[in-house]
């Protein structure tokens, strides 16, 4: 279930939307045989936040946003891309890391059959894995990507498995899949203004791939991912993919709770974290947003400890971190992971170095044209895409 062909011009048009829980965005660019893709356009819309969780209007808003930043690419009257991508992260899109086993007491032959029927059969008990999580929405899910990470012949990992016989047989696989009413709302959304047929994919996928790539010496990491409503953690093992596993705490956590506790609205809220960040608000209001906070922070912790101890199971945790969330409140968080000791929980490595997956983390690896914004979830997607458009 490969999203990607290969191209045969030397450079093509292609357009990219992130969507996540708190905003959307959407680049034009010109994916180069040179490996750096040059963005010409882009923009981005922030989903509203609303005081609770409410799914279909969480849904309605992240079409709104989709829907203004199509009509700001297409307004731009930049060209027709003759690919058009769309990369998602959670809460629209489940994904992890498989291994389908097969062990005989007598050889047998890998072939392209045999391989699709396990692949088939683990991508149909994954659906039914996950079918709780979308039983309101309507047209049940669609398994939207797939990926062959690694196949292993008699304990071997091989490249060529095709026509060899083996007693056993691992493959490792990666799998998204989401609610198909949502990908039919982007496809009639997007559809309004541009009509190339919609290629979706993750977001994991593609910062896991170009943090692999941009750092090859660091085989062992965690990529953290903080959205609007939810964290993601992912364990990457010898450049392997290995687990992923999520908690519903994201950012907006922290506006709601200092918008619950002082009785204000969460636009408010949001100035006022902003305020004690840089250390302006008024003395009074900051030391109760100093213990709302430290509450806050107490409670994302917790989950996060949680999560690296049933993510880690019997094998140590890496000690670099690549974080990969919106610059307001990157210094919080950061904060927060370096100044807590996990060793009642987990076994780390080392002391956890962390770095930010912004824009300066990108430079050199995308140009820009003026009109373009420095947007570094745009700037993975497009990285990622042109990577497979052009490899070999």
């Amino acid at each position: 279930m490969g999203i990607f062909s290969k191209s045969k011009e030397p450079e093509e048009l292609v357009l990219v939307f992130n969507i996540g829980s708190s905003f959307v965005g959407g680049a034009l660019f010109l994916a180069r045989k040179s490996g750096i893709p040059k963005i010409i356009f882009s923009c981005r819309e922030p989903i509203p936040l609303g005081e609770k969780i409410d799914i279909d209007r969480f849904l309605s808003l992240t079409m709104r946003a989709l829907d203004t930043v199509t009509g700001k690419i297409y307004a731009a009257g930049l060209g027709a891309p003759k690919r058009i991508f769309c990369v998602l992260s959670s809460p629209w899109l489940v994904s992890q890391t498989r291994i389908i086993s097969l062990k005989k007491n007598t050889p047998f032959l890998f072939t392209a059959k045999l391989a699709d029927e396990l692949i088939q059969k683990e991508i149909k008990i994954f659906e039914e894995e996950n079918l709780a999580k979308y039983s309101n929405v309507k047209g049940g899910i669609r398994a939207v990507e797939l990926k062959n990470i690694k196949i292993m012949l008699n304990g071997y990992e091989t490249s060529e498995p095709l026509d060899q016989k083996a007693k056993e047989l691992e493959m490792t696989l990666f799998v998204s899949v989401g609610g198909e009413q949502v990908f039919k709302k982007i496809e009639e959304t997007i559809g309004r203004h541009f009509h190339p047929q919609i290629k979706f994919s993750s977001s994991l996928m593609a910062t896991f791939t170009v943090v692999r790539d941009m750092y090859p010496a660091q085989e062992n990491f965690l990529l953290v991912y903080i959205g609007g409503e939810v964290t993601d953690i992912s364990m990457i093992k010898k450049s392997i993919l290995r687990e992923s596993i999520s908690f519903p705490l994201g950012c907006n956590f922290l506006t709601r709770g200092v918008a619950s506790s002082l009785g204000c609205t969460l636009s408010e809220a949001n100035s006022l974290i902003s305020l004690f960040k840089d250390g302006h608000a008024e003395a009074t209001v900051a030391q109760k947003l100093k213990l709302i906070m430290e509450q806050s922070r107490e409670e994302w912790i917790k989950k996060f400890q949680e999560s690296l101890a049933n993510l880690s199971n019997d094998v140590s945790i890496p000690s670099a971190i690549y974080i990969d969330m919106g610059k307001d409140l990157a210094d919080f968080f950061s904060e927060t992971i370096k100044n807590e000791q996990f060793s009642q929980y987990t076994l780390t490595e080392s002391k956890f170095e962390i770095t930010f997956l912004n824009t300066e983390a990108f430079y050199r690896a995308a140009e820009f044209e003026n009109n373009s914004i420095r947007e570094p979830f745009l700037i993975v997607d497009s990285i990622y895409i042109n990577r497979f458009l052009f490899q070999s």
